[in-house]
């Protein structure tokens, strides 16, 4: 094996996360860059973007030919951009593990689908959990808690990484807080991830202390501080 294939190999799927999806089990839902070194989801389904080796230039020339010049692209991971590419947000994360927490049904619970996406952009916009967009609910099993009817809670999955998938989108109704829904529905999510034999994983932003209080006290422990970066790619697009 040579140093070059020791050192990829020893890169764990959770340090480059949107990649190991990609390229993996959510392949499905990904474009490729022309060289192959890139790649993004679908539109409407995730707005995240990876490279395979985030220091490798022309693995950021790929995703610019991919994404096109002046467009908008999410990355995550503790990555510094090449000169002409723009930094426009920066949101401090933490990365955790749920190997510990209880997986639990909530028979409470009920499977969310394409029909009810108008509702889940409803809470969405209410409580700003992350980005949710038309198509994410197809990438992994999304379940709710109604109230008299009303889609009050929600939790699902979104990168999902060979053995691994992302709870995310975990967001309650401000009027419904404090029931212990969010816990019952990742404890329901996690159990869905167990079930396949995999293992659950999350991000949160550093600065939301409340939700990964609540993530601690059900066992999940912090594994890497990665950031979220909005970026620019070049006005001018490099050869790839």
């Amino acid at each position: 094996m040579s140093p070059d294939s020791t050192a990829a190999a020893a890169v764990h799927v959770l340090d480059n996360p949107v990649w190991a999806a990609l390229t993996g089990p959510s392949g499905g839902f990904a474009e490729t860059g022309p060289a192959g070194l890139s790649a993004r989801y679908v539109e409407d389904a995730s707005p995240f973007a990876a490279l395979a080796d985030p220091e490798d230039p022309r693995a950021w020339a790929d995703l610019a030919a991919l994404a096109g010049p002046d467009a908008p692209v999410w990355v995550t991971g503790l990555l510094t951009p090449p000169e002409g590419w723009t930094t426009v947000a920066t949101v401090a994360g933490v990365q955790l593990d749920g190997a510990a927490v209880r997986a639990e049904a909530a028979p409470e619970a009920v499977r969310l689908g394409p029909a009810d996406v108008p509702e889940m952009l409803e809470l969405v916009e209410l409580t700003r959990p992350g980005p949710f967009l038309t198509r994410t609910v197809e990438l992994g099993t999304y379940l709710g808690i109604r109230d008299r009817g009303r889609l009050v809670a929600m939790a699902g999955e979104r990168m999902r990484p060979p053995g691994w998938s992302e709870i995310s989108a975990v967001c309650t109704h401000p009027d419904h807080r404090g029931r212990g829904l969010a816990a019952r529905l990742v404890r329901a999510v996690a159990a869905a991830i167990a079930e396949r034999g995999e293992r659950p994983f999350l991000h949160a932003a550093a600065d939301n202390t409340g939700a990964i209080a609540l993530y601690e006290s059900m066992g999940f422990t912090l594994r890497r501080r990665p950031h979220f970066i909005g970026l620019r790619t070049p006005t001018t697009t490099p050869p790839a």
